[in-house]
């Protein structure tokens, strides 16, 4: 419930800052074009009329905004623009305006906020995220070469691609050329680097999930087939705060559940929605793919399982097993596979939630 005599809405941008005040004592409407900087914002925000709340939406110039206010005393939310609600029939945006808007629905309690991670978990995120841009820039290298080789007729077929075996294929080719040859070292060279990025990053990651907050919820997590230290990091720093969630709706926020277009006594269901967090879901998918084979404890699992508690250990085998059966349940059904792996996503992610929030 909104309880602070002034409203204030922030449309934020790199290079300045719209802002409006709303003052529920006067009425009055004070609007205001300031610079861009933490310490500015803040002292424009301790002139107006106390108490003060403030909101602004989340973007790409993070939560620094937002602690500053906090340490400073004055209440900020965050807002997923996603979820703010717009007049249909209004067809002029302009800063100010979206500011004014902000500072309504924060006064009208309308605002759906996001949750703001700590500095430290900030961080840690942002390094996931590196290394999931190096994984794609990695993998356009990789195609790039490998077509710049079909180009002139050049196929491996010996085996899986990018191995070791396949890294002394590519050193005894020679391209006919000086300009393809040029190409050639270009492409590869390129390919190189940015798999000792990757690396380097995934020894970054493996250190901080070994010993940072992180790290009880990772070795819960390791318990699922599917889900290495890498995905259960990833998946902790993405996720949070789990506690927020339940184990139905936690699928919503990854955007696994179905859309639905229903009026009346119709009904119907379309595909996911693939709302929310983009990076938490591909990994999801990406896991619920091992859970089609056999069943069965190996070496690498017992590892993993050895660093959880017993708890953690008998709750990450009944999801195996359970969502082992889900995938048979499809096949029999003679499902397509890329809907049925979404489907053991979605329960995934459910199986993860349950993991995460167990007390050790």
């Amino acid at each position: 419930m909104f309880t602070e005599r002034t409203s204030v809405g922030l449309d934020v941008h790199a290079r300045s800052v719209a802002a409006a005040a709303i003052d529920g004592v006067t009425g009055e409407l004070i609007q205001a074009k300031l610079p861009p900087g933490n310490d500015r914002i803040v002292e424009w925000v301790r002139g107006l009329p106390g108490p003060v709340a403030v909101a602004y939406e989340a973007g790409p110039t993070g939560f620094g905004l937002h602690r500053s206010l906090m340490s400073a005393g004055v209440r900020c939310v965050v807002a997923a623009p996603s979820k703010l609600q717009r007049p249909s029939g209004d067809r002029v945006k302009t800063d100010a305006k979206d500011a004014v808007h902000l500072a309504r629905l924060l006064r009208l309690d309308e605002i759906t906020a996001v949750s703001v991670p700590s500095a430290d978990q900030e961080a840690a995120r942002d390094l996931v995220r590196a290394r999931e841009d190096c994984r794609g820039d990695l993998m356009r290298a990789r195609h790039r070469l490998s077509k710049l080789l079909l180009r002139h007729g050049i196929v491996y077929d010996d085996g899986a691609a990018w191995t070791a075996k396949h890294d002394r294929w590519l050193l005894q080719q020679h391209l006919v050329g000086a300009a393809s040859r040029a190409a050639f070292d270009a492409e590869y060279e390129t390919v190189l680097q940015i798999k000792a990025r990757r690396d380097r990053l995934d020894r970054a990651i493996e250190q901080l999930a070994a010993d940072s907050e992180f790290t009880p919820v990772v070795r819960r997590l390791g318990c699922l087939r599917g889900v290495s230290t890498l995905t259960a990091f990833a998946l902790a720093v993405e996720i949070g705060d789990w506690d927020r969630f339940t184990g139905n709706s936690i699928g919503s926020f990854v955007g696994l559940v179905p859309s639905e277009f229903s009026s009346g006594q119709s009904r119907v269901q379309g595909p996911i929605t693939k709302t929310g967090n983009g990076h938490a879901r591909r990994l999801l998918v990406e896991s619920a793919w091992h859970h089609r084979p056999r069943y069965h404890v190996g070496a690498v699992m017992h590892g993993r399982w050895e660093q959880a508690s017993a708890a953690a250990r008998a709750r990450g085998d009944l999801g195996n097993r359970r969502l082992h059966d889900r995938w048979v349940r499809f096949i029999e059904r003679r499902k397509r596979p890329t809907i049925a792996n979404v489907a053991v996503a979605r329960e995934l992610a459910g199986w993860c939630w349950s993991l995460a929030v167990m007390n050790d």
